[in-house]
């Protein structure tokens, strides 16, 4: 399909400064006035399971799958009903879009469905997209973006006539097709690549290559079986013979974060927050928090060259023991109550092994396994203090840092120039997507 951008002549101010300019025929409204919203039900999760008994359910995780793993066994819920075809809004994160194109489901809360009255439905998908990105840029957070009705309810939407809505709507499927083509084949080289700096991680700090110095950086050489030993740890198989396995209460202390009532938040002294954790392997070292904590509060919850900080507390098991380690001392710091801190004694671990050990995926199984036993997903100081730590010397802890430095730095490198790509992809997408709804081109037939 072919298109041509229309001149000033054509066109007159919206009123609206998302949306700009638009065509002299057109006219805007609320989503409000056209539109129904049914917000998701909160269903019990006790009542949660993933062996199919009862009605699929359809968590915000699940927006863009059509394979639940979440059935709800309870009683059903008529106006929680969504079908192929339904338009539904996540209302937490990043406040996506999109047509259901999965088996009838039960729609849970923190999601909603968007019935219109008298639009065409797909246009809709596409109108949405522009001002729920605007609102989500706009909104702070320190752990989740969320988005109510009335966010949704007062976004302006451009209001052509019903057919040139269909022509839209058809021009911009083709079009993103082609995008989206793309969009996947750099984003599975971003997953292929990630795959692969977790596995060197994994098999550089249990010891199963070794870190050779050359004169051109590091390689890395893998051991010999008669070199390696049983861990003894299920999840962590085997390690280097001259290493030990130590649980971490051998290790080091451990610190549970600040509770602090809502109003001493937002001034005072740095604040590491949950979120600095989760996102980073490493702390960084301005982080943007801040807390109006006391003398005592930074003596003992303070924030020191070589601690670790774990994740403690989560709706779910998969966000539970994630680990930042902090490269310098963060000044005056703070950090959260949803947070563990572990202070290894003197020369035990290196900062840099500790960096990649802790974050490695492999302490995942440790953490899942041990969750599982228990309803709520918290992490306890008492189950954190016999995750294993495969242990090398001091100075070979250094090496094996500088080595992942050098290895993952190049991995990094990549991933960071393909994501550059995918953005501008991206943002070429959005950008033809706000050009036809606000009707800056015109469709042709």
């Amino acid at each position: 399909m072919e298109f041509r951008y229309r001149n000033e002549e054509e066109m007159k101010d919206s009123g609206c400064e998302w949306i700009g300019s638009i065509p002299n025929e057109w006219d805007t409204s609320r989503i409000g006035d056209y539109s129904v919203i049914i917000q998701g039900y909160p269903f019990k999760s006790e009542k949660f399971n993933n062996f199919k008994k009862g009605y699929p359910l359809i968590r915000i995780r699940d927006l863009f799958s059509t394979n639940l793993e979440t059935y709800y066994d309870g009683e059903y819920v008529n106006l929680a009903e969504i079908n192929k075809g339904d338009l539904l809004v996540g209302m937490d994160g990043d406040f996506n879009v999109c047509v259901w194109n999965g088996p009838m489901a039960l729609l849970n809360q923190r999601l909603c469905k968007i019935k219109p009255i008298n639009i065409d439905k797909e246009y809709y998908k596409y109108i949405l997209q522009q001002p729920l990105k605007i609102i989500n840029d706009l909104t702070y957070y320190t752990t989740v973006k969320h988005l109510s009705i009335y966010d949704i309810q007062k976004v302006r939407f451009t209001m052509p006539l019903l057919l040139e809505q269909e022509k839209i709507a058809n021009f911009l499927d083709e079009k993103t097709a082609h995008f989206n083509t793309i969009i996947s084949k750099k984003e599975y080289l971003i997953k292929t690549l990630e795959e692969a700096k977790k596995s060197l991680i994994s098999e550089v700090v249990t010891g199963k290559v070794k870190v050779v110095k050359t004169s051109a950086g590091y390689e890395l050489v893998k051991r010999k079986k008669e070199e390696m030993k049983d861990s003894g740890v299920e999840w962590l198989g085997d390690v280097t013979r001259e290493w030990n396995v130590k649980r971490l209460r051998f290790l080091g202390d451990l610190q549970n974060g600040i509770s602090k009532a809502g109003e001493e938040f937002g001034f005072g002294y740095p604040f590491v927050s949950y979120g600095d954790v989760y996102r980073n392997m490493s702390l960084i070292s301005s982080v943007k928090g801040l807390v109006n904590s006391t003398l005592s509060d930074r003596k003992i919850y303070s924030v020191l060259e070589g601690d670790v900080l774990f994740t403690r507390t989560s709706e779910t098991v998969e966000e539970i023991g994630f680990a930042a380690t902090c490269l310098e001392t963060i000044n005056d710091a703070t950090f959260a109550g949803f947070l563990i801190r572990f202070r290894p004694f003197k020369e035990k671990l290196y900062k840099g092994f500790s960096k990649y050990y802790f974050r490695c995926y492999l302490n995942r199984r440790f953490f899942v396994k041990e969750m599982n036993l228990v309803t709520r997903a918290s992490l306890s100081q008492n189950l954190l203090k016999n995750l294993e730590v495969p242990l090398p010397s001091y100075e070979e802890q250094i090496e094996i840092y500088l080595a992942l430095e050098y290895k993952v730095g190049g991995i990094d490198s990549s991933i960071t120039k393909l994501r550059y790509q995918l953005e501008k992809i991206k943002e070429a997408k959005q950008s033809l997507i706000s050009e036809a709804v606000t009707g800056k081109i015109e469709i042709l037939d």
